[in-house]
């Protein structure tokens, strides 16, 4: 586990998303637009040793993308709330590229304190970049896919092209970055293009009078350590507070520290029976919002992104239902949580399944959306050629792959068997929605398969009849795993499951809202029923 760490903060205006490392007086820096602050987190960790690295991922970026900032002055009064918790103590405050307006701004939006010192990295460069016009363009989602090759290419080309002059390579800067790096500032910016966009332009138009305005400038990261030179502070000591809920109604970010690596969950609700929410493998539980915020009433939910996807850790070894069920022990007993109602779709209800299976004393009852069931021949022919290799790409052609092959899985089953005969119906979601689902692959990069893959080896067939918890096993019309319901009623402990078809899937792009009200209904009904 890396000790550069990521931690949300809530303020009223939405969460922020900081990445802290270190240890000693503190170095406060707003990333900039054009490297991801995991990338800057772990860049200062290295250049400034001694120092600790608090660095805050700006609204409208990454982990910090459902905080809207019209103005700069609007980025600044969040970021102002979410470093509120520093009380008076002393700390040196760091803009980068297009953030050193906002970080300007932070100076008056912080009341309890003034930095020590204030350093404007690349303000220059910055500053080239809003006198030639740079802009990002449109970046609404397009159905083909193309606004991501759009983004792809815009930031690559801010490290390689002259900011005066964009027409020409430039001979320096800071140091280019690998595919990897370039990727992870992508898939920041990436999570919501027009926040993105909207954030690039207010910066750009605060830039006029910020070069050399009160701070100490230099150009380049590497240029850092000298601008710290001659400051004697103390040790920072103060942490930022527990991650709060949000507002009644809404999805809140939350990291968990688990034996097992540290977990992102998207929560909701107060009070009440807790229920886990297990998504499907391969990307993050951004598109199972409708059930999170669905069966909230009354409940706590909260939805884990798998240990390899979305932006939970890596995994530490192979990954398989097994291992995932054991991921989420580790997760309930960081939460300090002895049982827990669980919700569980396609790969989640195998989890659900060996959770209650190898600890049915922390489950109360299941909900098993999909389940798993594949003849041998199917199973071996999904896991030869169901999973494409997806690897970073300088020239971003790995993006076309992540959003056809997204497009193909509804348009067929298997989504390579483009044939008639395997078309579905379901039909091809709007561009906004295939956008999210394309993003939640690329946050998870190359171990987006391993908790997609490992539901094609699990052996349903012998571990259902060793339920001993209650458990509604269920599919939509329009499932493609719609048939293991027959499975299910054979094998099923009759006196524990029930086994129905429901309305529709809820978390599928744009249900009708009368089934999605059905569907829910019979969830909350079954959760509801006495065990």
């Amino acid at each position: 586990m890396s000790d550069v760490h990521p931690h949300y903060v809530t303020t009223p205006r939405g969460q922020l998303r900081l990445w802290l490392t270190g240890s000693g007086p503190n170095l406060v820096s707003l990333a900039g637009l054009t490297t991801a602050a995991s990338v800057l987190a772990r860049r200062l960790k290295e250049a400034c040793p001694g120092w600790r690295i608090i660095v805050v991922e700006l609204p409208g970026i990454g982990g910090s993308s459902e905080a809207v900032a019209e103005t700069a002055d609007d980025a600044a009064a969040i970021v102002g709330d979410a470093l509120a918790w520093f009380g008076g103590e002393p700390f040196v405050l760091a803009g980068f590229d297009l953030s050193c307006p906002v970080a300007d701004r932070v100076r008056a939006a912080l009341t309890a304190s003034e930095p020590a010192r204030t350093i404007f990295v690349g303000a220059q460069t910055a500053a080239d970049w809003a006198r030639a016009g740079i802009d990002p363009g449109t970046l609404d989602p397009r159905q083909d896919g193309t606004h991501l090759q759009a983004l792809w290419a815009f930031l690559r080309d801010r490290h390689l092209l002259e900011p005066s002059n964009p027409g020409l390579p430039a001979t320096g800067g800071e140091l280019l970055p690998d595919d990897r790096t370039l990727s992870e500032t992508f898939v920041a910016a990436a999570v919501r293009p027009h926040g993105f966009a909207r954030l690039w332009r207010a910066a750009a138009s605060a830039m006029g009078g910020t070069v050399g305005a009160g701070a100490t400038n230099v150009a380049y990261t590497a240029d850092l350590p000298q601008a710290l030179a001659g400051l004697s502070l103390p040790t920072g000591g103060a942490e930022p507070p527990d991650t709060a809920p949000g507002p009644e109604g809404t999805i809140w970010h939350d990291y968990i520290q688990t034996r097992n690596g540290r977990m992102h969950l998207r929560r909701s609700g107060g009070k009440g029976q807790p229920l886990l929410v297990i998504p499907t493998g391969g990307g993050s539980s951004a598109q199972f919002a409708p059930v999170i915020t669905g069966l909230a009433n009354g409940r706590q939910v909260f939805a884990v992104d798998y240990l390899g996807n979305g932006f939970s850790d890596k995994p530490t070894g192979p990954v398989s239902i097994e291992t995932l069920a054991d991921d989420m022990l580790a997760l309930l007993d960081a939460l300090g949580l002895e049982e827990v109602d669980v919700w569980g779709s396609h790969t989640g209800a195998l989890v659900a399944l060996e959770l209650a299976v190898i600890a049915p004393k922390r489950v109360g009852r299941l909900v098993m959306e999909g389940p798993v069931f594949i003849s041998q021949d199917f199973q071996e022919d999904l896991l030869a050629n169901y999973f494409p290799v997806i690897q970073p790409d300088k020239w971003g052609l790995h993006l076309p792959l992540v959003w056809n092959w997204r497009r193909d899985l509804f348009m067929f089953w298997p989504w390579y068997r483009v044939d008639r005969t395997a078309a579905r119906e379901l039909g091809v979601p709007s561009a906004d929605e295939l956008h999210k689902y394309a993003i939640g692959i690329l946050e998870s990069g190359d171990t987006y398969d391993g908790a997609y893959r490992s539901a094609f080896s699990y052996d349903t067939r012998s571990r259902l009849p060793l339920l001993t918890r209650a458990a509604l096993i269920c599919a939509g019309p329009d499932d493609m795993l719609k048939d293991g319901l027959v499975d299910a009623r054979r094998l099923g402990p009759e006196s524990l499951v029930t086994v129905t078809e429901t309305p529709t899937t809820v978390w599928w792009p744009d249900p009708d809202p009368t089934a999605a009200d059905a569907t829910l209904a019979m969830y909350d009904a079954f959760l509801e029923a006495a065990s």
